[in-house]
């Protein structure tokens, strides 16, 4: 399945927000990983269970990538990225 990606506006100072070297391998591989796969991450519960998030790990910190799978345009909308702390309720509050 082909996928195009799009980003929700405040995704770019997300990543300003995190180690360069992080925002590198985000670009470089994960979100790539994420294209290959968009549903082999978990899916959240509540309200937001039309959601998914992709975990890794790097230098010792868990990330996430909350991203919606919009199957009819063949889209991957990546809503925001950061570390796990707060990390649900703060996606709560961006959508």
């Amino acid at each position: 399945m082909d996928y195009s990606e799009s980003f929700h506006p405040k995704f770019k100072s997300d990543l300003k927000k995190i180690d360069k070297s992080v925002v590198k391998e985000i670009k470089e591989k994960h979100l790539d990983i994420i294209l290959e796969d968009p549903t082999k991450s978990e899916t959240l519960k509540g309200k937001l269970s039309h959601l998914y998030s992709y975990h890794f790990q790097k230098n010792g910190t868990q990330y996430r990538i909350a991203y919606e799978v919009l199957e009819d345009d063949k889209i991957i909308f990546h809503y925001m990225v950061a570390t796990r702390e707060n990390f649900y309720k703060k996606l709560e509050n961006r959508i």
